[in-house]
């Protein structure tokens, strides 16, 4: 009988690791994509919450006799602590808020970003530059 040894050679090697090259550089772009519309879908459902809470601290203030709009959204530790549950830390990461004098921004991605102004007079919390229809359509 025979001894034949069953193993890979050198070029199957090869030809399996550049196969699996060409699939890596073909996947990553689609996966940093993914990445940046999860981003977008956060920014948007906050933008949502934020205005929905406004709107939900300005009903109280009417059941309570005040007509008024709150003053200011924070809280003095952190973002929109005054009207959420749980106030946002500032971070200049992609997916998270800031605050730029009395300006609130949202990190998209390094180089991209949506400003937002609250006005306490009208209780509005709009887009005023940036990728403002990204996060508001």
């Amino acid at each position: 009988m025979q001894n034949t040894k069953r193993a890979f050679t050198m070029i199957e090697l090869i030809f399996v690791i550049v196969v699996i090259g060409i699939l890596a550089s073909i996947a990553m772009p689609k996966l940093w994509v993914t990445r940046t519309d999860a981003i977008i879908s956060k920014g948007r459902a906050e933008v949502s919450t934020i205005r929905s809470a406004i709107a939900t601290a300005h009903q109280k203030n009417m059941m309570e006799g005040n007509n008024s709009y709150l003053s200011t959204l924070d809280d003095g530790t952190t973002l929109f602590g005054k009207i959420l549950d749980y106030g946002m830390p500032s971070d200049t990461s992609p997916g998270h808020w800031s605050k730029s004098g009395s300006h609130y921004v949202y990190h998209i991605d390094y180089d991209t970003n949506a400003t937002f102004e609250y006005n306490a007079t009208t209780g509005r919390f709009d887009c005023i530059s940036g990728s403002c229809t990204t996060l508001t359509h």
